[in-house]
């Protein structure tokens, strides 16, 4: 079984995005938040409900009657202005601009009609159509996507557990002065009507824009780098729908500095120490290339035998890429093709992986493939930052999880010793790698290699 997944491992990362959309970010015509793990069930359900729900409840009020001026003075009452047309629309919600009396700019968020009492139904039927799909192709293995949908919808129906989620998230990651999360206005909202402060920029895959505006790409993604390792290997409470519409950017006109605006915190995944610890680990193997580790701590995140196809999906790269080390070799056109390409004929094996795996690992996969789908967006996916980022946080919390562990202050002392010697490592290598991208940096480097060669 071993040499099986080794062998169709350098293919295996192309499963993984037809599970979680990744790849459909090279189509501008798509949106692959409709397309993700945990969606796809219950935006086909809703869709038609909604869609109702406008038809027979919106447009059957005329306007001029009773009932419409009586909608109306309600909406005058709160609001100076409120714009009819959505600034974003999804299959639970939509948010609309609106001007308060008190003159405040803010972000209304309404839950589509129905949708809580239908929810139920919806799942119901997902798993009805699982198991049915199931009985024809015994090999697929979906039931992680219905106990998926049962835990987190109900917590993305709940916008105060949303606005929860937005406070947490701004503090625990207030050390970071790009980034901004919109301030929530708790005496207005309700559990299907969330109030925030209004924020607005360009999606975090438009280019244009960010040429547009002299926004550096490389610093939007490798700051992104830094927001989303800090979230899963330090705190262990990770925001799960990075897609472009939920990751805004924008340069402040009066400081010049360039923030990172994160949306829409209904969905986030709470990882347990044990798991983030092992994650780390695994991580700090990849980045290594060190193969007795990847398969040891691949294994005790339930992917068993096809630990080469979960390192794959984890990475997006193949299993050559792998073994050479995925920080050492650029992603190629002819990496991406071949695994495209080869896709189809893996999913009965990622399905396998996805069914043993923690629930944890579940929407780390989709963050993973969302995050890609912005560097490759962005052109910034050859870049080292984010590995180098990633390895910070990785000693950082390996560092903190073993000081908890010993009560010794020499031990301790140890510890932060060793923490502190491998960052200062990974500082002088990225200063390395500055230095030689730049022409100062080849300056020094042919001074030493003189001097190395006069000696």
């Amino acid at each position: 079984m071993a040499r099986r997944a080794l062998k169709l491992a350098s293919l295996a990362t192309v499963a993984a995005a037809t599970t979680t959309g990744f790849y459909l970010y090279s189509n501008k015509h798509l949106d692959p938040n409709d397309f993700g793990v945990v969606r796809v069930g219950r935006a086909v359900a809703t869709t038609a409900v909604i869609t109702f729900d406008y038809l027979t409840s919106l447009r059957n009020v005329p306007r001029g009657t009773e009932e419409y001026e009586h909608a109306k003075s309600q909406i005058n009452e709160l609001f100076v202005s409120f714009e009819d047309a959505p600034l974003g629309a999804a299959s639970l919600a939509q948010v609309h601009k609106a001007v308060l009396q008190d003159g405040r700019t803010v972000a209304v968020k309404v839950q589509h009609p129905k949708v809580q009492a239908q929810s139920s139904k919806d799942i119901l039927l997902m798993e009805i159509l699982i198991l049915a799909v199931k009985q024809i192709f015994p090999d697929f293995e979906f039931m992680w996507l219905v106990e998926e949908a049962k835990k987190n919808l109900p917590l993305e129906l709940d916008f105060l557990n949303e606005g929860r989620n937005a406070e947490k998230v701004a503090h625990m990651l207030h050390r970071f002065s790009f980034l901004k999360v919109p301030k929530i206005h708790w005496e207005l909202s309700t559990r299907r009507v969330l109030f925030m402060e209004f924020m607005e920029g360009g999606q975090v895959n438009d280019k244009a824009y960010m040429e547009r505006n002299c926004i550096d790409v490389n610093e939007i993604s490798r700051n992104l780098g830094k927001l989303y390792s800090e979230m899963i290997f330090v705190n262990g409470f990770v925001h799960c729908d990075p897609h472009p519409g939920n990751v805004l950017v924008k340069k402040c006109s009066t400081t010049g500095k360039t923030h990172i605006i994160l949306l829409d915190h209904g969905l986030y995944q709470v990882l347990t120490d044990n798991f983030r610890l092992d994650y780390c680990r695994l991580w700090q193997a990849l980045i290594k290339a060190d193969m007795k580790q990847i398969q040891k701590y691949s294994q005790r995140l339930g992917a068993g035998d096809l630990y080469p196809l979960f390192a794959c999906m984890l990475t997006a790269r193949s299993w050559e890429s792998v073994n050479r080390g995925i920080d050492q070799l650029p992603v190629t056109a002819k990496e991406d093709v071949e695994i495209r390409t080869n896709a189809a004929a893996y999913l009965p094996q990622i399905t396998k992986l996805l069914n043993n795996v923690p629930r944890q690992m579940l929407l780390l996969l989709k963050t993973n493939d969302l995050l890609r789908g912005v560097e490759s967006a962005l052109q910034t996916r050859a870049s080292a930052s984010s590995f180098l980022n990633m390895t910070r946080c990785c000693i950082r919390a390996v560092s903190a999880y073993q000081k908890s562990r010993t009560n010794s202050s020499y031990r301790k002392a140890q510890i932060s010793l060793s923490e502190a010697l491998n960052l200062w490592q990974i500082n002088l290598y990225e200063l390395f790698l500055r230095l030689k991208g730049s022409q100062l940096g080849n300056w020094v480097i042919a001074l030493l290699c003189w001097m190395h060669h006069s000696s």
